[in-house]
């Protein structure tokens, strides 16, 4: 799994200036260890990018960032204990298109307001999603897997990391846009969709270019971005193959409960942009194909508004519930 190997082969990273001392940020925090959830198994493109980032944060800040795991219910069920967190800024959440842009439309009832429930700090990254078969399919193009769609109607599997995630509601925006009836099998989350495309159990995936651009056991054959990517020319997207409505990304960030002080949001959000404009850091993003948003933590709010009302259309055309 790309996401994986690209984590273990992280370099220890070399700041090019000396860390700050801790209680460089307001109320001399973090005074202890700050736990990050992530809303999604290990393994993930999440993972990876939270890791990643809070590898940073740990030296600069002079306390360790912990990554703590809790899946379910597409994303939602982690997102919910930082939102019932103590505004402290010892709990944060990877804000996700999955629980925060998608998941309020998905959802009967939702635990949360992905808006007003949480102090949003930074996007760390947006990536383009794709769609893959096993390398030995005999699909060999989006035209290929169309066709192969209409002759079988519902019977081609379509893998996501789970109900209500965004490749789910991508999946729903394809058949619509190519007119075809595949079936949506869920997952809960990335790792155990690849497998089974790499075994066979499934027929296609929606998922990251970043869990399935560089692994030798897929063949990609549209992506989600509006133009090519950088280290993947002869991956047409969607838009130029007649799916304009397949324009999107994937986002991830770091939030927290909302009430957090302002000058800690603020704060926060100036060391993962610094991060992110590392070098090293920045090298890894694009290589597996995540796309840096540099956007102040009032940008971000802003933006994760936006994606609900954006969402929320999808789905409803759509017909997407996830309980």
């Amino acid at each position: 799994m790309i996401a994986r190997r690209a984590l273990l082969a992280l370099p220890s990273l070399a700041l090019p200036f000396a860390a700050r001392a801790q209680g460089a940020l307001p109320g001399g925090w973090p005074a202890r260890t700050v736990r990050v959830i992530v809303p999604f198994p290990p393994g993930g493109t999440t993972d990876f990018i939270a890791r990643l980032v809070t590898q940073r944060l740990t030296t600069v800040l002079g306390q360790t960032f912990v990554i703590e795991n809790r899946a379910g219910a597409g994303g939602t069920t982690g997102s919910d204990v930082v939102a019932k967190s103590p505004p402290d800024g010892y709990a944060l959440v990877i804000s996700n298109i999955a629980s925060f842009g998608v998941g309020p439309s998905v959802y009967r009832t939702m635990p949360y307001d992905s808006v007003r429930d949480f102090s949003h700090i930074a996007v760390m990254a947006e990536i383009p999603s794709v769609l893959a078969v096993n390398v030995n399919s005999p699909i060999r193009t989006l035209a290929d897997f169309i066709a192969a769609a209409k002759a079988r109607p519902g019977q081609v599997t379509v893998a996501s990391p789970g109900n209500g995630t965004s490749s789910h509601a991508k999946q729903e925006i394809l058949k619509r846009s190519a007119g075809i009836d595949t079936i949506h099998v869920p997952y809960r989350g990335s790792a155990p969709m690849m497998n089974d495309l790499a075994s066979g159990a499934v027929d296609a995936m929606i998922t990251t270019l970043v869990e399935a651009g560089r692994n030798d056991r897929y063949r990609l054959l549209a992506v989600t971005s509006a133009q090519r990517m950088e280290g993947w020319p002869d991956l047409p997207t969607f838009a130029e193959l007649g799916h304009p409505d397949l324009i999107a990304t994937t986002w991830f960030g770091l939030s927290g409960p909302a009430g957090m002080n302002e000058g800690l949001v603020n704060g926060l959000n100036r060391e993962v942009l610094a991060a992110l404009a590392l070098p090293e850091i920045h090298a890894r993003l694009v290589e597996t194909g995540a796309v840096p948003r540099p956007l102040s933590a009032a940008e971000y709010s802003a933006f994760i508004a936006s994606e609900v009302r954006r969402w929320a259309a999808v789905v409803q055309a759509a017909g997407i519930r996830a309980d």
